[in-house]
């Protein structure tokens, strides 16, 4: 399934409808840490493990498009 992923920072929360996700982080985005939190964010709420989350576009972006494989 693909995502449409919109970033906020300094915040905690995670919200989904339909294909749309909106995701709060604490991490800055610094070195990848703000994407790894995204991803072990989302691998807890769909409860895989990360390695089936993948970010496909907007690494350094707070728009990404991400897949989870079941």
């Amino acid at each position: 399934m693909i995502y449409k992923v919109t970033v906020e920072f300094n915040k905690d929360f995670l919200t989904i409808k339909d294909e749309q996700i909106t995701i709060g982080i604490k991490s800055k985005p610094i070195k990848g840490e703000a994407n790894k939190e995204i991803i072990k964010k989302l691998s807890k709420y769909f409860k895989v493990s990360s390695s089936k989350i993948q970010i496909r576009s907007g690494h350094k972006s707070s728009e990404k498009i991400i897949q989870v494989q079941n």
